[in-house]
């Protein structure tokens, strides 16, 4: 953040949605400059908006070092790319939804955010109306009692899109609100529709969601509707609520507190009259706003951060593969899978706070917690624990029975053999707390650590150094040693290739040959 008063903003993209943010975020005072490829449209913005910078070099925007934050609401297909950039130039970053339209992609942006200490806010609007905050504030006090079934109809007659379908254009909007109040995630999802005006884009859909808890959901959305609807409906065993947005705002939440009485085993409805429930009138969009500002001043996390943005992200996925199959049922955590690419075995579990690579296997058993990265092409193998906050490169494979714990760094192409250990406290006590003086160790590029070696923590294995099996490495290894016994001491070098070297530092599997430096060994000739 810039060392001025007031937090600095850029809106990039000021089309049909965009230039809504211009607005409130003028009016918020945090309005510094516009970035579109619309020479026409930033010349009307100048008009409105004298003082603001108005120009259409993104780069521009990215170096300069008076802006704080960059909101984007640029076509779907250019989130990522734009995102990406304004995260690594050091800016915080607000997303229109959908954050983007891979799920690696936007696992990428979380992660680049949470290396770079930087905000990743995405916009899903309902969850800052002031009607559904209350609407959440109702259930939480039990006002509700328990949830059996959401639905939620967003509906209307035009804008019709071509860049992309009623689900992802309508649908994020229900899907954050109702994985917001249902607080899991859906076992699995079912999607049909129509494509009535383009035999590609679907215009109607209707999605079901069905949640571990018993608790349904389901979403019909369309922009082939004789008019507009957004209503939302939460039916619980106390009351039922509705959320319908096109009232005005003495309605706009309702509370039904009808019962079902049983008279001789048959269910009798008890109907009565709705209460209005009172709800600050304010417009949604300022809020939203208002919160990505607030979030760069504080560093807060935001409402509907990275991880939310996944979430839903995750089920549009699933959506669309579903509408795409005839409305068969997708599993979440199988689409998940699939979608990135990589393998995980039914017995094994993965914490909703980690990334794993495309082409990655996670066999039996095995654990990956919260806030770890797991590579591309990785073999993580049985009962094998990674984290939490655990790093793991590329091409690595981790053999049976290895725990990575936190401040254990792997770079690409790392092998574990099985049940070798690492440490990540020097001085371990069972009633003394010590995690405080955790030692980080990281193993360098295309290291081997033999089956049942010890690591000790706070040291560096080098690039391509060879452990052997057993062996406790109490300093550390420079890069191609060959490290044996206990503690291990060095006794000679390894090529790349995995071969000893002979006396003249040759290797006669490969015939490279290396030198000594001071940093150990280098190669000379191939």
């Amino acid at each position: 953040m810039t060392k001025q008063d007031k937090i600095q903003i850029a809106v990039v993209g000021a089309g049909y949605w965009g230039k809504n943010l211009v607005r409130n975020y003028a009016q918020l005072g945090a309005l510094s400059a516009i970035c579109d490829s619309n020479q026409q449209s930033l010349a009307a913005f100048k008009q409105n908006y004298p003082d603001v910078k108005c120009i259409t070099n993104f780069q521009e925007l990215l170096q300069d070092q008076d802006i704080d934050g960059i909101a984007i609401a640029a076509p779907a297909e250019m989130h990522f790319s734009l995102a990406r950039e304004a995260l690594l130039s050091g800016k915080d970053v607000f997303v229109e939804k959908p954050l983007a339209l891979n799920l690696s992609d936007a696992q990428e942006l979380r992660e680049i955010a949470g290396k770079n200490s930087r905000i990743l806010m995405v916009g899903h609007l309902l969850q800052y109306h002031s009607a559904f905050i209350r609407l959440k504030e109702l259930i939480r006090q039990g006002e509700l009692g328990r949830i059996h079934y959401i639905y939620s109809n967003r509906l209307s007659f035009g804008k019709i899109r071509r860049e992309e379908d009623i689900l992802w254009s309508f649908a994020p909007h229900d899907i954050s609100m109702i994985l917001s109040l249902a607080n899991e995630e859906p076992e699995y999802v079912m999607a049909t529709g129509g494509n009535y005006l383009h035999k590609k884009i679907a215009d109607v859909t209707t999605t079901h969601l069905e949640f571990p808890s018993g608790l349904k959901a389901h979403v019909f959305v369309s922009w082939l509707h004789p008019f507009k609807e957004q209503m939302l409906v939460v039916v619980g065993d106390r009351n039922m609520a509705v959320f319908n947005d096109t009232l005005a705002w003495g309605e706009k939440l309702l509370l039904y507190p009808h019962n079902i009485n049983w008279h001789n085993g048959i269910p009798v409805p008890d109907k009565k009259e709705a209460n209005k429930v009172t709800v600050e009138q304010s417009e949604p969009l300022k809020a939203e706003c208002a919160h990505f500002i607030d979030c760069i001043r504080t560093r807060n996390t935001p409402v509907t951060d990275a991880i939310e943005g996944i979430e839903v992200l995750k089920i549009l996925k699933a959506s669309q593969e579903s509408l795409n199959s005839n409305g068969r049922k997708i599993f979440l955590k199988e689409a998940y899978r699939k979608s990135d690419g990589y393998f995980i075995h039914e017995s094994s579990y993965l914490d909703d706070d980690v990334t794993v690579g495309a082409g990655t296997k996670i066999w039996h058993f095995s654990h990956v917690l919260k806030g770890s990265s797991v590579g591309k092409n990785c073999s993580i193998g049985q009962n094998v624990v990674v984290g939490p906050d655990a790093t793991i490169g590329n091409g690595c494979k981790i053999q049976n029975n290895v725990s990575i714990y936190k401040g254990v760094t792997l770079e690409d192409d790392v092998f574990c053999g099985p049940s070798m250990v690492f440490t990540n406290v020097f001085n371990p006590r069972a009633h003394i707390s010590r995690m405080d003086e955790l030692r980080p160790t990281v193993v360098k590029h295309g290291a081997t650590i033999g089956a049942n070696a010890t690591i000790v923590c706070g040291h560096t294995i080098g690039a391509y150094a060879f452990i052997g099996a057993g062996a406790v490495v109490t300093r550390g290894a420079p890069g191609h040693a060959l490290m044996v016994g206990n503690p291990a001491q060095q006794i000679g070098w390894m090529c790349e290739c995995g071969n000893r070297l002979d006396e003249n530092l040759r290797c006669s599997h490969c015939g490279k040959a290396f030198e000594k430096s001071a940093e150990g060994i280098h190669i000379i000739s191939q």
